[in-house]
């Protein structure tokens, strides 16, 4: 699944914003918190982080590990619960006319197992219909920190 925005600042901004993990749950509605692991201070490729999310009254973590680290141009990780593969996540920028477009691709990564487990975990039954919810209003929120005179 795929959402865009076009952000009216510079691609180094809206990468220094979204690559820093510990402020995702600035940007989007389902990020609680999250934290590096091992000792890693930003997000380079084999970098690991943990997420910690929410919906409702339903709560769990997940450990990410960074794939793609290219400042100003893309950010990427895969999702895990434990062994298991939830997702893919990345951020793609490019620079148009006026700033850029930001690009967020969620990749359904869950076998049968946790994708029978999601709605127990997390509260969500249709997972696709609440993503693209989720990122919309991620990129209008980056958009919006991104676009601020502060940033």
């Amino acid at each position: 699944m795929i959402v865009e925005k076009v952000v009216a600042a510079p691609p180094d901004v809206v990468w220094s914003l979204v690559s820093d993990v510990t402020r995702m749950a600035e940007w989007s509605p389902e990020t609680a918190s999250c934290e590096w692991l091992g000792g890693a201070t930003g997000p380079v490729v084999g970098a690991r982080f943990r997420g910690r999310n929410q919906h409702g009254g339903k709560r769990w973590s997940t450990v990410s590990t960074v794939t793609v680290a290219e400042p100003g141009q893309a950010l990427a990780f895969e999702v895990k619960a434990g062994p298991l593969k939830v997702a893919r996540w990345a951020y793609d920028i490019e620079p148009v006319d006026g700033g850029c477009r930001v690009t967020e691709t969620w990749t359904d990564q869950r076998g049968r197992l946790v994708a029978a487990l999601g709605k127990p975990t997390s509260g969500v039954g249709d997972r696709a219909a609440h993503n693209r919810a989720t990122m919309t209003e991620t990129l209008e929120r980056l958009a919006a920190a991104a676009e601020a005179p502060t940033a």
